[in-house]
């Protein structure tokens, strides 16, 4: 019998989407065409929204030591987090190859199959499945699953093959990246404008690396892999801050630009995009990283109830409804910071844009898109204020047995889960139909003004609530399919 799905890429959306599919019980293969991992970081940390993630899967204190961003930026203009009402704080600093170690480490456990050094060239499609073709160190193989998970990336062989058009902007600049040892850089966590329209940027790594970004006006995009040199890194950082780094040791370094591509449809039948696969931009306060990451655990937990023939196909369909749009705000919102951020002329605006800052409600407006906390899914229902946002997984509940839980807690294990406080016994009948799929914990709020009750999808995002948010019934079936016969 095919296994439930195979992911195209071991990179951290690949990891990430693996290892949920595994947590909905479903058997899952990876491949990717590397024969190790990369160690590369282009991200250097993610949102608030996917710390919150990574919470509610038990994963973020296993990250080890790590900082919180005590400020946000919409292009260059700063927001002070601690003026908002909740925490938008992300986390800062973080290698790429860290998340993805911590990801790989929790797939494996999990029981993930990862095939290292196979690159995929191809699938067909058939009415039960996918057989995917690939190229593996002892020659050309297949392998078959129910379903096919593309997080392979830009240049996605997988999107290609599956006709899913790509379209957005072409490069217009290039920069570099590069992590060096061995030179004393004054620090510019968040970038430092240069005269003239460019940016430097420059962030301790720990262990004597320092990341440093650079983006000089006319400078064009590179071609090829491994076409840049060192000498013209150091080149570019001499020109724009004056400071001389030839001396110094790179250790990776990469030549992207600011082209931009958005997959049309994040489905096309049995194929799913993620991650870059899906929405490609240049490199922007790790936001691809951050929103690829939300994406898997947006599709792995529907894809899974699916496979093991817990909910409709159907559901599969909110995928590419509830994440293109957040795709398509995330290119708009990069290109709006970059405009705002690395053009000279735009310095009044800027100035415009620091005032309103100060009021909290465009402070908040614009913190929410950065920190992915304003996303908002439809979910069928309407009356509630919660319903489509996160319940903030930092809420604490008293529960019936004495002790208190954090709703990230409630998470861990990639279920629903129903929060009851009041009419407690009427909707534990209603929800016992679903108590394969779904848990119900009973309690109070400790500090919260928390919801009189409330749906929780796996992902953390409110399905259901009360007071006026709907039928509960007409909520779990929506979500986690037909729950099973009444007794009697």
């Amino acid at each position: 019998m095919a296994k439930g799905a195979i992911v195209v890429g071991a990179g951290p959306v690949g990891l990430m989407s693996a290892a949920e599919l595994r947590l909905g019980g479903v058997d899952v293969m990876v491949y990717d065409r590397l024969p190790a991992p990369s160690g590369e970081s282009r991200g250097l940390g993610f949102t608030g929204r996917t710390a919150e993630i990574l919470d509610q899967r038990g994963l973020l204190s296993r990250l080890g030591p790590f900082r919180w961003g005590q400020q946000g930026h919409f292009g260059g203009v700063r927001i002070d987090f601690d003026l908002l009402e909740e925490s938008h704080f992300g986390v800062m600093g973080l290698p790429q190859s860290r998340t993805e170690q911590l990801l790989g480490d929790w797939a494996a456990e999990l029981g993930v199959q990862i095939r290292r050094g196979y690159e995929v060239t191809g699938f067909a499609e058939t009415g039960t499945g996918v057989t995917v073709q690939y190229q593996g160190p002892d020659g050309p193989g297949e392998d078959t699953a129910q379903y096919l998970v593309a997080c392979d990336g830009s240049h996605s062989v997988v999107r290609e093959r599956a006709g899913i058009a790509f379209p957005g902007d072409p490069a217009t600049r290039g920069l570099y990246l590069a992590d060096i040892v061995g030179a004393e850089i004054q620090p510019r966590p968040i970038g430092e404008r240069i005269k003239g329209g460019g940016m430097v940027l420059a962030v301790g790594l720990g262990d004597g690396v320092t990341r440093i970004v650079i983006h000089e006006p006319g400078v064009r995009p590179h071609h090829g892999e491994g076409s840049l040199t060192f000498t013209e890194v150091a080149d570019a950082w001499q020109r724009m801050t004056g400071d001389d780094i030839h001396h110094a040791e790179p250790r990776w370094m990469a030549a992207l630009t600011d082209a931009t591509g958005l997959a049309e449809t994040y489905r096309a039948g049995r194929v799913f995009l993620a991650g870059d696969a899906a929405h490609d931009h240049a490199p922007l306060g790790a936001q691809g990283l951050s929103v690829g990451l939300q994406d898997a655990v947006n599709l792995g937990w529907k894809l899974a109830a699916v496979v093991k023939g817990r909910a409709p196909e159907e559901l599969l369909d909110t995928y590419h409804a509830e994440r293109h749009p957040v795709g398509r705000h995330l290119l708009r919102n990069v290109h709006a910071q970059s405009l705002l951020y690395l053009n000279a002329e735009m310095e009044p605006l800027r100035a415009v844009m620091h005032e309103l800052v100060q009021l909290p409600e465009a402070a908040r407006q614009l913190a929410g898109q950065v920190s992915g906390l304003h996303i908002r899914y439809d979910v069928g229902a309407e009356g509630h204020p919660l319903l489509g946002l996160r319940l903030a997984p930092g809420y604490e509940l008293a529960c019936a047995d004495g002790t208190v839980v954090r709703v990230a807690e409630l998470l861990h294990a990639g279920r629903g889960v129903l929060i009851l406080t009041s009419d407690v016994g009427l909707r534990q009948k209603t929800a016992a139909r679903w108590a394969d799929r779904i848990d119900v914990v009973v309690g109070s709020w400790v500090r919260e003004n928390g919801p009189e009750a409330a749906l929780l999808r796996p992902d953390g995002h409110v399905a259901w609530a009360a007071p006026d948010g709907g039928d509960l019934e007409d909520g779990l079936t929506r979500w986690f399919g037909p729950g099973t016969a009444p007794e009697g």
